[in-house]
């Protein structure tokens, strides 16, 4: 086992100076994430207890990373990647923890908040794709997510259970003189958070990164290609939205609170881990349209047993797959979009960046509608509706990216080989 370990080591020190200093970065950051997917959406479930708020409220955040992301172009022109990165992976912190002292969660201050901390999730993710794109090649990409999804994997197990430990057994006591509410604990998880991202921040600062020579980004016009992609990004943030939102809602609903969240993720999770990171080591190009295929079915079977069963078993056996689903379709997705803009980029002779904005376009639309759908058939029919079946329209939905993607590829290596 030690000598495995020691070969995997010895594989990741081969890899480029400035992809070790991005995987260092966004493995600690992968510590921060699960607070920002799970229990910010917790959070505002437990002080609002409107599952609808709860998407009005993502819905803001997803408007504010398309903000950002404008900004981000504008800003590229003048400031480092690395210092943009550095300074989305701080303000997220910052932003829930501000929000954390927020006493009254109402429709103007959740919006606001939402939308802050949407902002500094936009700065995180627009210049992580940036580069991740600059940094990596099709040959060692799927090697890059595969390691990447691992540790995001991994801390969605220790992570959750930690948080939902900590915050249970200190809701109530007093410490040091200090009665601890259930809002305090969030608080003092938040604290924990900025420290591990100014860690990350200090890793990220080694790396020799490089803006993109051509300074023009807004476009909208494209390539017949990136329009596909742009329908593939669609669909993956129509799920998206609702992975966000619907494990935090289906469980503090049917089966408990946050403690039992993360107990259930992390049953399927280490699995789950050491299958995208095996994946990502063994697999070739060719074989990401299988994994895509496999997440995808994987996840609308987790879709049927909730809204089949709707119980806590139900919830169990969705998140179970929700687990499983992420890192298989990140291993697949994000590879076939950045190979697609090095063949685009080439052919229209563009900043690598305008692709990354439209792309983040892409995703609010297929999020809007995703949460707008949640949103229509909670007010129109009942929100017990809208969290059975609303995961089974857009899990079905999704299952279109397949053909989707194996177009894509098609049409990307015709290009090339021309």
């Amino acid at each position: 086992m030690i000598d495995k370990l020691r070969k995997e080591y010895l594989f990741f020190r081969q890899q480029a100076f400035n992809m070790r200093v991005l995987l260092m970065t966004n493995m600690l950051y992968a510590l921060v994430l699960p607070v920002v997917e799970i229990f910010i959406g917790a959070y505002v479930m437990r002080n609002t207890n409107n599952p609808v708020m709860v998407a009005y409220y993502q819905l803001m955040m997803y408007a504010g990373i398309v903000v950002a992301s404008l900004i981000n172009g504008l800003l590229l022109k003048k400031y480092s990647v690395k210092f943009l990165y550095a300074a989305g992976i701080l303000v997220s912190s910052l932003s829930m923890f501000g929000m954390m002292f927020i006493q009254s969660l109402g429709f103007t201050a959740l919006g606001v908040a939402g939308f802050t901390l949407g902002i500094a999730s936009g700065f995180f993710w627009t210049n992580r794709y940036l580069l991740a794109l600059n940094n990596t090649c099709d040959n060692n990409r799927n090697y890059f997510f595969g390691l990447e999804s691992f540790f995001f994997t991994i801390g969605s197990i220790g992570v959750p259970l930690l948080i939902g430990a900590f915050i249970s057994r200190m809701d109530g006591h007093t410490f040091v003189g200090i009665h601890i509410d259930i809002n305090s604990a969030y608080r003092v998880v938040t604290i924990v958070v900025i420290l591990v991202t100014l860690i990350a921040c200090m890793i990220l600062w080694k790396g020799n990164f490089s803006n993109p020579k051509e300074k023009s980004f807004l476009f909208f016009r494209f390539h017949a290609l990136w329009k596909k992609i742009l329908l593939l990004s669609s669909l993956k943030g129509m799920v998206q939205g609702f992975l966000v939102t619907a494990p935090a809602i289906l469980v503090l609903q049917l089966v408990g609170d946050e403690g039992i969240l993360g107990l259930i993720q992390s049953i399927s999770s280490v699995l789950t881990a050491l299958l995208v990171y095996v994946l990502g080591r063994i697999a070739k190009p060719q074989d990401r349209l299988k994994i895509f295929l496999g997440g995808m079915l994987v996840f609308f079977a987790g879709t049927l047993c909730n809204g089949i069963l709707f119980s806590s078993l139900g919830v169990i056996l969705f998140v179970l797959t929700k687990v499983i689903f992420q890192p298989l379709f990140d291993l697949a997705y994000f590879p076939i979009m950045m190979k697609t803009i090095d063949t685009v980029a080439v052919l229209e002779k563009r900043n690598e960046y305008s692709y990354i904005l439209s792309h983040e376009l892409g995703l609010f639309l297929g999020r809007t509608f995703g949460l707008l759908l949640f949103i229509l058939l909670a007010y129109r029919i009942s929100e017990t509706f809208a969290l059975k079946y609303a995961l089974i329209i857009v899990g079905g939905l999704q299952l279109l990216a397949y053909p989707l993607s194996k177009n894509i590829i098609n049409h990307t290596n015709k290009i090339e080989h021309k």
